[in-house]
């Protein structure tokens, strides 16, 4: 009895037991509620496949998905003064900038590359809005004003991907600044004559919107992002009337000439490709123009 009760049932036991599945296989929409497989989600760029609700993308997932053959090179950006103010709420703010880090894997809230983008060399930045809220403060600030640096010296375009919550709290009037110190920055390639095209993601609000998320030569927008200088709460509040449906939303926006277009994020790469090769005066890119093989030698 004891081989039967120690061994085989214990054995038998574990061939039918259930097995337990991990947390992270499974993503909920926060829009129709529909339960998604992490891999199916990837694959389609975090975009809901019931409902078409576009999900936050970190820069570098975004940038795989941008660049030709998903490869692009970092362009350095110069480190600010930590902590300048000592700020401390709950928590010190070096403690959090640690733990935004830890929790993204990311230096900071915005990531410089450049890279080809449909044989098109260009420069690109974007926000995460899981750092911090993708808040704009001194790093933010260095790294703009790196990518236009970067983009003049090579004369190539600029994009950026704005996605952020307005400016960072922890550094005060300091994040502030950085407000007209990227207006300078973007005055730097229109002087320049380069293209700069901004595309704004969900959300982009405050200091940012207010800034250098409205500068660009074309304006472009994902699906029903949220875009705006102060939330729609706040504007009901203070005005104490009921706000339109959709209001600050990329499309209302569309509607009401601050956008040029809103773009599927699938969609986004070839979009990107046309009006960047028609801005450079460029002939349309061909698809699957890799060279040819070489022949074979005699």
């Amino acid at each position: 009895m004891n081989w039967i009760s120690n061994y085989v049932r214990p054995k038998i036991n574990s061939l039918f037991s259930r097995r337990e599945v991990p947390e992270n296989l499974w993503t909920k929409c926060p829009e129709c509620g529909t339960m998604l497989f992490h891999r199916e989600l990837s694959e389609n760029l975090n975009v809901c496949t019931s409902c078409d609700h576009h999900m936050a993308l970190s820069p570098r997932d975004r940038f795989y998905a941008l660049f030709d053959a998903g490869s692009f090179v970092e362009v350095a950006v110069p480190d600010p003064v930590q902590d300048p103010l000592s700020f401390r709420d709950q928590k010190k703010y070096p403690d959090r900038v640690k733990a935004a880090q830890k929790a993204t894997g990311e230096k900071e809230a915005m990531l410089v590359v450049e890279g080809e983008i449909g044989r098109t060399p260009i420069v690109a930045a974007a926000q995460d809005f899981a750092f911090m809220g993708g808040s704009m403060g001194m790093y933010v600030g260095n790294a703009i004003v790196a990518a236009a640096e970067r983009a003049v010296k090579l004369k190539r375009p600029l994009v950026l991907f704005s996605a952020a919550g307005g400016a960072r709290m922890q550094e005060g009037i300091l994040s502030l600044m950085q407000m007209p110190r990227t207006t300078v920055a973007v005055q730097m390639l229109k002087e320049a004559r380069l293209p700069y095209i901004v595309v704004l993601t969900h959300p982009t609000t405050g200091g940012v919107t207010a800034s250098y998320a409205m500068l660009g030569d074309v304006q472009i927008a994902e699906p029903n992002a949220l875009i705006c200088f102060a939330g729609p709460r706040v504007i009901e509040q203070t005005i104490r009337e009921k706000l339109p449906e959709g209001f600050q939303r990329a499309e209302y926006l569309l509607d009401h000439g601050m956008l040029d277009r809103v773009t599927h994020r699938k969609n986004m790469r070839s979009e990107l490709i046309t009006i960047l090769r028609q801005m450079l005066r460029l002939p349309p890119a061909i698809v699957a123009d890799l060279p040819a093989p070489r022949a074979a030698t005699p």
